[in-house]
């Protein structure tokens, strides 16, 4: 993401009119003003050949050093400044300035020099238009109303903190970058607007006092300062979020800016990031150096406590690739806490993917870190519950009723599934971990155990080890009536499955049969009522006639599959009374009763030979409906005939 503003010099004051007279000879400094130096500062490893009368004439503390060294009597004077701003870089400018040399004053330079003049005591006293008063004239004049200098300026104030603290420099550039954030750009550094546009040139370049810049109108956007304070430091990054926020700027956007700030310097954050989303125009830019793990754990924890908590600010993949690498940082338990409770305050935007998160503990037990998981499942499910999102509503008959409310927890609900799917395999993920987290989802949260069962299954035929009991109190984990037509024929032959499960899964096979049956013909029904209807206002046609021979095939289609479907669950049922028959055999009266109540029945084995009783009077019915079908169509045709 460049920046706004049009390429172009820093903005610049000049000082002094004087030729440079200043020559470098190794680690030393020269002025060749014709006469001899009678003064040597020394400011860490470069010395400076000068003379007394320009610098005791423009600083205090030069005055006094100077003549604290005369008085000693030593030949030679020889002062020493080890704790200037800015180290002998800023003295050179400094001596340049004593002795009217010319110089240039810019955001890279002003702060140094205005800490150095303080620290030197180079007030009015000393001379009028001294250090301190043109650095100040400068700053707030100049450096303080353009954003790239007022940033350029607080990114300095680093190697002189203190210093800059204690002069107010720091404040009033925060404070200037903060008040330009939350205005129009066009505003400050960038062309001024005329007539609600851009004044430009006929090639269609932005004018600037008549002249062109060579630059393109831009459209700015909230986001266009983004990439420009992300170069601060930490400390510095914070005061001015800080100072945002304060002026009343939106959360989304210090959001916004806070996320650019965590995926420059925390390189976890794009270990599982898309090509199309690292070729976006808020792609950071790559840095020449990393933190070290223990900074990224501190940047981490803090981008934590400066994100405002609440629900969209952010997405959701970012929230996981935070938690993800917070986890592989080992950052503090509160600052897991809470980004797990970010991520389950919008867990109805995340994807699978975001959910296979691995286990980085550790005890490493499992493959994926299931624990984690249910935690953001169970803040979500609190959030859902406390803003009134996850209560059902029915209706008079009391059957749940499909409302917008509950379409975030259904998707969560089959985002879960689909985890417990993946999860699965994990022969070291426990029972009673699995049991958990499937339960942890609400019943009317599922329209269908589709999903689930299909994650049972996955975990039965992975941990083939357990115990009977075992597989019961899994399934029971699973609705057999929400179970579709295909689930059932798959469950009705599933070998891992409890017996008990299989013959509750084949009940209510026959039941949807059943009611796909009395459906059929109801429409049947309708179909030759309206067709009556039909003839008699309309007259038989032959176009009629053969609609009715088609419609009247496609229905005896219809009946002679759904004929063959209840015959072969006849036999399903016939053979399991068979085994469970040869079960009564081996087995005293007693044990039988144990078995029935293992498997759930209410019954004795009459049970069966009823349900076998019920399926031949349904074939019944079914062919007896069919046949009336079919004489209702001949006597129809036959009517076709006798009007022709």
């Amino acid at each position: 993401m460049s920046s706004k503003f049009p390429v172009s010099e820093m903005a610049c004051m000049k000082l002094g009119s004087k030729n440079d007279a200043f020559q470098r000879r190794g680690q030393a400094w020269f002025c060749t003003t014709g006469l001899p130096s009678d003064v040597v500062v020394e400011v860490g490893e470069m010395s400076f050949h000068l003379h007394k009368f320009p610098l005791l004439s423009r600083s205090g503390v030069l005055e006094r050093l100077i003549e604290e060294a005369s008085d000693e009597g030593e030949e030679g004077c020889v002062i020493q400044l080890p704790d200037i701003p800015g180290g002998a870089k800023i003295f050179e400018l400094v001596a340049r300035f004593c002795y009217g040399v010319k110089l240039e004053l810019t955001a890279s330079n002003v702060v140094y020099l205005q800490c150095a003049a303080e620290h030197l005591e180079m007030t009015e006293e000393y001379g009028e238009g001294n250090l301190i008063a043109q650095t100040e004239l400068f700053l707030s004049q100049v450096v303080l109303r353009s954003w790239k200098d007022s940033l350029k300026a607080l990114q300095t104030c680093e190697d002189v903190l203190l210093q800059a603290e204690d002069l107010n420099i720091i404040k009033r550039c925060i404070e200037s970058l903060a008040a330009k954030a939350c205005t129009d750009p066009n505003l400050f550094g960038w062309p001024m607007m005329e007539n609600g546009g851009l004044m430009q040139s006929p090639g269609g370049s932005v004018l600037w006092n008549g002249i062109s810049t060579g630059a393109r109108p831009k459209n700015a956007s909230s986001d266009w300062w983004y990439e420009d304070v992300s170069t601060l430091s930490l400390p510095l990054y914070k005061r001015l979020i800080s100072v945002m926020e304060s002026r009343g700027i939106r959360q989304d956007i210090i959001a916004g800016s806070l996320v650019f700030y965590a995926k420059r310097y925390l390189p976890g954050l794009h270990r599982r990031q898309s090509v199309s989303e690292s070729s976006t125009r808020l792609a950071p830019v790559a840095l020449g150096t990393s933190l070290s793990e223990e900074d990224q754990k501190l940047l981490l924890e803090e981008i934590d406590r400066l994100l405002p908590m609440q629900k969209g600010l952010t997405s959701t993949k970012f929230l996981f690739g935070m938690l993800r690498t917070a986890m592989i940082l080992h950052a503090s338990p509160s600052c897991i806490s809470n980004l797990e409770k970010r991520t389950g305050m919008q867990l109805d935007q995340a994807t699978l993917e975001d959910l296979l998160m691995p286990n980085f503990s550790y005890s490493m037990e499992t493959l994926y870190d299931v624990d984690c998981i249910q935690r953001i499942l169970e803040h979500f499910l609190a959030m859902d519950q406390a803003t009134g999102g996850a209560s059902p509503c029915s209706d008079d008959d009391g059957q749940l009723m499909g409302s917008p409310s509950l379409t975030p927890i259904t998707m969560v609900a089959k985002m879960i599934d689909g985890y417990l799917a993946e999860v699965a395999p994990d022969i070291n993920l426990k029972l009673p971990k699995f049991q958990a987290l499937a339960a942890a989802v609400p019943e009317y949260a599922r329209p269908l155990d589709d999903g689930l069962y299909r994650a049972i299954d996955i975990y039965l035929k992975a941990h083939p080890w357990l115990t009977d009991s075992e597989r019961e109190q899994l399934c029971r984990l699973m609705d057999c009536q929400k179970l579709s037509l295909e689930a059932c024929t798959h469950a009705a032959q599933n070998e891992r499955l409890p017996l008990r499960v299989i013959v509750q899964v084949l009940f209510f096979e026959q039941l949807q049969l059943r009611t796909s049956i009395a459906g059929c013909f109801l429409v049947s029904d309708n179909l030759d009522g309206s067709r009556q209807l039909r003839s008699g206002f309309a007259g038989s046609t032959e176009g009629g006639w053969a609609t009715a021979v088609r419609e009247n095939q496609v229905l005896k289609v219809g009946m002679d599959n759904m004929r063959m479907r209840v015959s072969e669950l006849e036999k399903e049922c016939s053979t399991m009374k068979q085994e469970i028959q040869k079960l009564g055999q081996v087995k005293t009266a007693s044990t039988w009763g144990s078995v029935s109540k293992k498997f759930g029945f209410k019954l004795k084995s009459q049970m069966c030979s009823a349900q076998e009783g019920s399926v031949n009077t349904q074939n019944k019915d079914v062919s007896g409906k069919v046949e009336k079908v079919k004489d209702r169509h001949g006597k129809h045709k036959e009517d076709l005939s006798a009007e022709r």
